[in-house]
């Protein structure tokens, strides 16, 4: 929390002269050099994209994120297509975030999950980007774009709403637009819908709820992620399911419903309901395979993991709904002129298919869907986004075993999964006396 035809990488860019791609902003900076070059002489015409090939061979763009989407081979394609190189490197959130707030001009695209455009709007981390630049920014998923579903039902609200800090009105501005307006904050990249993983053959039957995470059947067999954020909203979905507190926003508590979350799991963990309290995803693949836990928070490919280990495993689509999460990038403020440019073209080529297609077979969601079909069989996106029983073996990337032939997706298709979060990954109000109470949960 993360190959194929490259015969669409050209979806959003066009050619110069010289091969590399060009926006539509370049495309008419090429026309008017040309046209002022024609007035000069002809020999400055076959001239400029020479020097605009030099400066693009130049350029470099460092994109800095999570694991699970700085991926190596996603800048290695994009290098490829692009002709100016990709670098991609990995932190974890506390690390990006003190870095992005740091040393900005140590990093030319972010790569953060959205919540952390409440750290950097303030700061002015990040560059706006102009909506009619970004070239399929009509065609992504409404979630992000309008914050509704395709049906037009709303997308709930508790915890941070990638909408909610989607746009600003004008450059410079400190808070965020309510409404969709011209200027986007970050092109959604990797997202997925979250929920419990289940081990069926030790649990012996359904499991329905996030209450089970607290079932005293479960005593000593389940697991929490340890990350104070992402682990509290999880216990929040399974205290709410089984009545003990009403939240106004799970996703945004107030100290006393802090307190009293707290309460209650200091109260399970002396009565020996946790084994555990998991911090990598190996740590729960491995928790779960060997079936030191039968009900766990987990993450979409962990469960998929322990599958491929021959151990059946599976991501269960409880009543309450998922815990979403999503990231999304952006270029930071310090970029101007041609590594601008660059940028938007790389922003661009990331929304055109093969990022879409790399990653989905590996369980996540992209900003166009439809993009994705382009790099993938049609058995892989039956499989992945439409619900489908696979025809053949599903493999990820790699080449790696994922699933086997007659497996279908945990939870369905696309919008079964996403048309149905309850909250989404958040910075809390409380957020610093949240982790405080957090570790001492963790203490007890």
């Amino acid at each position: 929390m993360t190959d194929k035809p490259q015969d669409e990488s050209s979806i959003n860019a066009t050619t110069t002269e010289a091969g590399t791609p060009a926006s539509d902003g370049r495309r008419k900076f090429l026309k008017t050099a040309a046209l002022t070059a024609g007035a000069a002489g002809a020999g400055m015409i076959d001239g400029f994209p020479l020097v605009w090939s030099q400066t693009t061979k130049d350029i470099k763009l460092v994109q800095v994120g999570g694991s699970y989407s700085a991926i190596k081979e996603i800048a290695e394609q994009a290098t490829k297509d692009l002709g100016f190189k990709v670098e991609m490197q990995t932190a974890p959130h506390d690390a990006l975030l003190n870095r992005l707030l740091t040393q900005p001009q140590s990093i030319d695209i972010a790569d953060i999950e959205y919540f952390f455009q409440h750290f950097l709007l303030p700061k002015g981390t990040l560059h706006p980007m102009e909506a009619k630049r970004i070239k399929l920014w009509d065609k992504v998923v409404p979630i992000f774009s309008k914050g509704e579903y395709p049906d037009g039902r709303k997308v709930s609200t508790q915890g941070v709403l990638p909408f909610e800090v989607q746009y600003l009105e004008k450059p410079g501005d400190k808070k965020f637009a309510t409404k969709p307006t011209e200027y986007i904050t970050g092109i959604p990249t990797v997202y997925n819908a979250d929920t419990l993983g289940i081990r069926p053959d030790l649990a012996k039957r359904k499991i329905e709820s996030w209450a089970e995470l607290l079932n005293p059947e479960w005593k000593g067999k389940t697991s929490i992620v340890s990350v104070p954020g992402i682990g509290i909203m999880d216990a929040a979905m399974a205290i709410e399911a089984r009545g003990d507190l009403k939240y106004k926003d799970k996703g945004n508590m107030t100290k006393e419903e802090i307190d009293k979350t707290i309460e209650i799991l200091i109260k399970a963990k002396k009565a020996g309901q946790f084994r555990a309290f998991w911090g990598t995803f190996d740590e729960s693949v491995n928790l779960m395979a060997a079936g030191e836990t039968v009900v766990q928070s987990m993450w979409s490919p962990a469960v998929t993991a322990v599958r491929s280990r021959g151990i059946p495993c599976f991501y269960a689509p409880l009543k309450e709904g998922y815990r979403a999460w999503a990231s999304c990038i952006a270029p930071m403020a310090h970029l101007k002129g041609p590594k601008l440019d660059a940028a938007y073209e790389y922003i661009n080529w990331y929304m055109s298919g093969w990022q879409a297609g790399f990653i989905a077979k590996q369980g996540y969601y992209s900003s166009v869907p439809e993009m994705a079909k382009k790099f993938m069989t049609e058995d892989e996106y039956g499989f992945w986004y439409e619900g489908k029983a696979a025809k053949g073996d599903i493999k990820d990337p790699y080449g790696n075993l994922m699933e086997k032939a007659g497996a279908v997706r945990d939870g369905g298709a696309f919008w079964d999964r996403m048309g149905k979060v309850a909250c989404w990954n958040t910075l809390m109000d409380e957020n610093r006396y949240m982790v405080s109470k957090w570790n001492e949960f963790l203490a007890s």
